[in-house]
């Protein structure tokens, strides 16, 4: 098999899990945060469980492009093992 398809096919998946993971991990901090400003005393926002998208978005974007080269990179025909 072609080492670019493949290696397309790991970041395409990577990219996947990390979108999926990202929201995951939002929402629950959302979730904490939201119960911890209501009930708990914290002086925080839940708004702030948002960050979490700065470096997971980061990390899905990198995928992306690594996709995209890999992909345009077997098309052409480079990337025969």
């Amino acid at each position: 098999m072609k080492t670019c398809k493949v290696l397309r096919a790991v970041f395409l998946t990577l990219a996947l899990l990390l979108s999926h993971t990202m929201c995951a991990v939002v929402a629950c901090q959302y979730s904490a945060l939201l119960w911890c400003g209501r009930y708990g005393g914290c002086s925080a926002p839940a708004g702030i469980a948002f960050l979490y998208l700065i470096p997971y978005g980061t990390g899905v974007a990198a995928c992306l492009l690594l996709a995209l080269f890999f992909h345009k990179r077997a098309a052409r025909g480079k990337g025969n093992s």
